[in-house]
């Protein structure tokens, strides 16, 4: 199973992307996208920012589910009290686990914006960040 995550920023800005492979049942974490659908990715997951926009006014939480399908592949959102989206492609339904990594990218997000070497909606380039993401997709996913 691949996963596909991207953080997007308020003015609609990839501020991070990470493409991995699940670690669970003995998967070693790498993607398995074939590589039309690596290149499409992004697109994909960008398309899906129209749907975010309609569907974050009608709830009060942050956790969107899945908002939305491509061929199989469900895209399921999250909206920081700051709007900043993070979005996560994957083939599987497992509302409760992404619920939980999406909750815990968000405190990390919310430690990167606290740097005061950080400037909101600049990408994140951080190597510890990128560490600390890939061992929650292990947790979680």
């Amino acid at each position: 199973m691949s996963y596909y995550l991207a953080m997007i920023g308020t003015q609609d800005n990839p501020i991070y992307e990470l493409e991995f492979g699940s670690f669970r049942q003995g998967n070693d974490g790498t993607s398995k996208f074939n590589p039309e659908m690596k290149e499409l990715n992004p697109f994909i997951l960008h398309a899906a920012l129209d749907i975010i926009e309609d569907v974050q006014w009608e709830t009060n939480t942050l956790y969107l589910k899945a908002i939305d399908n491509f061929y199989g592949h469900l895209i399921s959102a999250y909206v920081t009290p700051g709007n900043v989206k993070f979005l996560l492609l994957h083939e599987t339904k497992n509302e409760e686990a992404i619920r939980h990594f999406f909750t815990d990218i968000n405190d990390l997000y919310v430690k990167v914006l606290l740097s005061p070497f950080y400037n909101a909606n600049d990408p994140i380039i951080s190597p510890s960040f990128d560490v600390k993401v890939k061992t929650l997709a292990k947790k979680y996913l």
